[in-house]
Parts: structure tokens; sequence; C-alpha cells
């Protein structure tokens, strides 16, 4: 019937059929081999990434669209780099799931539960044929309703590629849990071998608002984390804490984050 749709659960993680031994049959005779998936949902696919006998590369692709094969096609051939970043993030474990970027501590592997959650590859998550590295993050106090934060992103590697610069936040305390990493913003950057550029994001405080116990869309009073990376797990090595005022949210307050690239 298929593997993805209404009426089409799974029972299990696993690729279809025998797929996985093709892979890794493939592997075995020690020619180069670059895995493509096309699917609709995420697989587990553990042993193809951090496994001992893995492909030389894996492409998720997902279901692509009409020009998906010639997409496809220039990122194998590197005619292009690749520039996606996972909108999910990758299982490891079917009975770990659902899972999602937005957990709270508990949500994450920790001694009540006998089952780890860590995802194979976190939100956001996306290699390209290059690297790149953040450097001189800073935040701004809260002006009027919204605060600045800006960073240096430079091409480290030999190849131009696009970067997508990812602004996370944490609520420190709050009267209801919040997530360890929320993303704020995100800005696709566009970078020569060896180019930096400054990338400020001008974020309204309403980003972190939720709904409290008598169900009103707030932002509370007091201490957030900010900082920047390439996915929602990424260690950053600078975080900047600032204090947000609290007030209830109304329609008409600005909920998306301006971006300048210079």
């Amino acid at each position: 019937r298929g593997t993805v749709g209404e009426g089409n659960d799974v029972e299990s993680l696993d690729l279809p059929g025998v797929q996985r031994e093709l892979v890794e049959a493939l592997v075995a005779t020690g020619t180069p081999v670059v895995m493509v998936l096309l699917t609709g949902r995420p697989y587990a696919i553990d042993w193809a990434i951090d496994g001992q006998a893995r492909p030389a590369a894996v492409l998720q692709a997902f279901f692509p669209g009409e020009e998906g094969g010639t997409a496809i096609a220039r990122i194998l051939s590197g005619t292009i780099a690749p520039s996606g970043r996972l909108p999910l993030s990758l299982p490891r474990p079917a009975g770990a799931q659902p899972y999602g970027y937005l957990r709270p501590i508990l949500g994450g592997p920790s001694g009540v539960t006998s089952t780890d959650p860590t995802p194979v590859r976190p939100f956001g998550f996306g290699l390209t044929y290059t690297s790149f590295a953040y450097s001189e993050f800073s935040c701004g106090a809260v002006e009027g309703d919204a605060f600045s934060a800006a960073l240096t992103v430079t091409n480290t590697g030999g190849t131009a590629a696009t970067e997508t610069v990812q602004l996370y936040g944490h609520d420190v305390a709050a009267s209801i849990t919040r997530p360890v990493a929320q993303l704020l913003g995100y800005a696709r950057v566009g970078l020569a071998p060896g180019e930096s550029r400054t990338v400020t994001f001008d974020v309204p405080v309403t980003r972190f608002a939720f709904s409290d116990r008598r169900m009103r869309r707030i932002v509370e009073a007091g201490e957030v984390e900010v900082w920047a990376g390439s996915d929602a797990a990424t260690e950053a090595t600078e975080r900047v804490s600032i204090e947000l005022p609290g007030r209830e949210v109304t329609s008409s307050d600005r909920r998306i984050v301006g971006v300048q690239v210079e």
C-alpha cells in the first residue's frame, strides 16, 4: 500500500524489505557507496550513519518532487554544494518515538527512562562540501520589544557553499516547562572559500512567548540564554544571557525575526 500516508502506520522504523541487506552487501564489496533515501518518513538508519560498515555518504531526499532527480544528480556529481537542513530529528530506536527537538530536560536521555531518545542527527543538521566556523557572537540588551544578536560566519574550506546560520534560545526558568532549545531565527548565507560575513538578527521578545496556566499568551520576565549554531544540538562556545521584560502578547505584536547579512 505504500510507506507513508493515511493508514500507513508502521511498527518498525527499519527500511522496508531487504534494503538494508542490499546496502550492506554493496558496502562489503569495498566499492564507494552513497545511499540516497527517497522516503515520506524518517527511518532509523544509525547503522548507515554511525555504524562500522557504512556507506561513504547518506543523502536524505524525502519526496523531493518533479525536479528532485535533477537536484539529486547535481548534488552527487558535485555540480552544486548541498545546503538542505533536517526539518526534524532523525530517530534512533522506534521505542523512543515520538521525539521532537522542542523537548524539556526530561525529554532527553536521563536516569528516569530506560530508552535513550537521543536522535541519530538533530533538527537543523546538514552537511556540505566545505566547513564553516562561527565567531564573535554577541547580544544586545532588550530595547523596546526586541534585542539584536550578531555573529561572524566563515567558510573555512575550499568550496563555495551556503551555510544556514541558526539562532537558538532557552528560557532559563519559567512557570511552564520550556524547551532546552528553540529556534528563534535563521539565515542562509552564501560564502566563497575563506570568505566571512556578519549576520545580525533582530529578535522580537515574542519569540519566547508561551501560554500560561490561564491560557494567556505571555512573555515572562526573566533570564534567557541565546546562542548560534549549525543545528539544534550544537554545543555553542558562546552563549549570552539577557533579561526579558514580562507582558501579555497581543495579535498586533511582531513575531518575525529580521535578518541582515553584511
